[in-house]
């Protein structure tokens, strides 16, 4: 596919472009050259490569495989949803008629730390558990949940059972307890080692991340998650009302 180019295009801008002809002519599965063959055939560094295929594998269109190469891979649906309601990702594909999966699951017994003490008003040592599971779409994996709870919520016993990735549909299911509202921050965090190999990408990728802390009707905070998510397979939205001046 080749695109009217303009004038007073830059280099870097010049690669992106290149790189993303060459990545749209491709079919899924397919494997692009070695990085300093590609780096050579464009006439740019392999540290400038790198830094444009960044972009790319952000919205999911290639995929780095330690040790393998880099792939292109199937053009996946967008998830895509208000924020005004809270929804589970397992809840957003099924009404887009996305199909997902769940991967990597690791629970874990742990004792509330200090940090842990502020958030949900218990006392350090205090009994946790810590469900961390990557989620799949397509084989491709596009997000990654972690979510810790108190064991008087939640224990290692009842995650051990169908559990399909979502606590939050877990906990609605249940009905107890009963929940109030979710107050969550919103932020592009740079990927770590941990999460940068479990979604297949490079360490320092930025990721959108949801920081949520969920409440039952008494107002204490019963769920405290955080969900990376791979930029290029979520968008979302958010109805405002018009402020009065």
């Amino acid at each position: 596919m080749k695109t009217d180019i303009p004038d007073n295009e830059s280099p870097f801008i010049r690669l992106q472009r290149e790189l993303g002809e060459r990545i749209s002519d491709a079919e899924a599965g397919d494997k692009l050259p070695p990085e300093p063959q590609l780096a050579q055939d464009m006439g740019v560094s392999r540290a400038t490569l790198r830094e444009a295929m960044r972009s790319f594998e952000a919205q999911g269109l290639i995929m780095r495989k330690q040790g393998a190469g880099t792939f292109v891979v199937e053009k996946n649906g967008v998830f895509e949803t208000g924020l005004e309601v809270l929804e589970s990702l397992e809840t957003i594909a099924e009404r887009s008629g996305l199909d997902v999966s769940m991967g990597g699951l690791d629970i874990a017994d742990i004792e509330a730390t200090d940090v842990m003490e502020k958030i949900f008003s218990c006392q350090t040592g205090d009994p946790f558990v810590q469900v961390t599971r990557v989620i799949y779409s397509k084989g491709r994996p596009i997000a990654f949940l972690r979510d810790t709870l108190p064991e008087d919520v939640l224990t290692s016993k009842d995650l051990n059972d169908g559990f399909t990735g979502s606590v939050l549909d877990l906990l609605i299911k249940r009905d107890d307890p009963k929940l109030g509202m979710s107050h969550t921050e919103i932020n592009a965090v740079a990927a770590d080692h941990d999460i940068s190999r479990a979604l297949h990408i490079q360490r320092g990728d930025v990721l959108l991340m949801f920081e949520a802390n969920l409440f039952n009707q008494k107002g204490e905070v019963i769920d405290h998650s955080q969900s990376y998510l791979l930029p290029g397979y979520f968008r979302f939205h958010v109805n405002r009302r018009i402020g009065i001046i």
